[in-house]
């Protein structure tokens, strides 16, 4: 059996404090992760884009979503770590004979990420069409993370391809971009697919903890994923942000005794866990909901680097997709 990939996503549940981020990498350790991530979010790359400010709606029906800029930049202020933290972080982590791993958001970042002693990155969904992103992080990173939830199949197909060109060491990952997402709406056939276009593909799990625990998790495992992404914490749901869609130490521990099971096994317990566990397959080439395109409308652009210092103008912001250079 190939090694299963167990990727810690600490994200934003630190809550800007140093500590609290060290102790959920000790946590996610002794549960038996791989790999643990941040994300490396700046509020400067935040980009004002009018539409989104009081939301946008035509005949009853929603076509933007409402995220005010100065909301979510004080909001991402209170979280961000500094370029001493980062640095911190993966040394703690390297510490515990673990991979360090972070979400790259916007070009400006990366040689600050490549500085700070990070060797595997992240993309998030949103960013998997931003192919000039991807080449710069092909050049700088041993290995990349892509995850396509809010990406069309023919941008999967073309971002693997340019990966593939470049001799980059490359994964897949399949995910739903709703939070959380209800589990008749997971599609895990698209692990299969995406299998077609990478060496190892994962699933990147944003389900319900109090309700479902890691039960998409070890569907995704049956279904082929050598790769489980899910958010970590060490607080409260209530505590964070992401929360309710965070695994625990437990959580992680019961995945990992799961994946060494044999395959007759893990079927037999996830059909008594959950008996109609097949509603979560889905199909393998699937639309985006309504809802999903309009979270990629408004996460696909969000961040971006800045032309000028302190820019808020998004023509003053270069694109993670442009060929421009910074």
């Amino acid at each position: 059996m190939t090694h299963m990939i167990f990727i810690a996503e600490l994200c934003q549940n630190h809550n800007g404090d140093l500590d609290t981020l060290l102790r959920m990498v000790d946590d996610a350790a002794e549960g038996g992760a791989t790999h643990i991530k941040i994300q490396h979010i700046h509020p400067r790359n935040l980009v004002y884009r009018p539409q989104f400010e009081e939301g946008l709606s035509q005949d009853g029906i929603i076509r933007s979503i409402k995220r005010p800029w100065q909301m979510e930049y004080n909001r991402l202020k209170k979280l961000e770590l500094s370029n001493t933290d980062y640095s911190r972080f993966v040394h703690h982590v390297q510490s515990t004979g673990l991979t360090p791993m972070t979400t790259c958001f916007a070009r400006d970042n990366i040689d600050a990420i490549h500085e700070n002693g990070f060797e595997e990155i992240k993309v998030a969904s949103y960013d998997c069409a931003s192919y000039h992103m991807l080449r710069e992080l092909a050049a700088k990173f041993k290995s990349i993370y892509v995850s396509t939830g809010a990406t069309f199949d023919d941008e999967v197909i073309h971002a693997s391809r340019i990966l593939k060109e470049l001799n980059t060491n490359f994964h897949l990952l399949h995910c739903v971009t709703l939070y959380p997402t209800p589990l008749e709406s997971m599609n895990l056939s698209r692990i299969p697919w995406l299998a077609q276009y990478c060496s190892r593909v994962g699933f990147s799990d944003h389900s319900l903890v109090s309700k479902y625990g890691v039960l998409a998790s070890k569907a995704a495992i049956v279904c082929g994923a050598g790769i489980v992404e899910r958010h970590f914490t060490s607080l409260n749901a209530d505590e964070t942000r992401d929360g309710p869609v965070s695994i625990r130490k437990q959580h992680l521990v019961d995945l990992v005794r799961f994946s060494r099971m044999t395959s007759e096994d893990q079927c037999t317990e996830l059909s008594e866990e959950y008996a109609n566990w097949s509603e979560m397959l889905g199909s393998p080439l699937r639309n985006l909901s309504a809802e999903e395109l309009l979270n990629r409308d408004y996460y696909r652009g969000r961040f971006a680097s800045p032309r000028i210092p302190k820019a808020h103008a998004s023509t003053a912001m270069i694109m993670n997709w442009e060929e421009t250079p910074l």
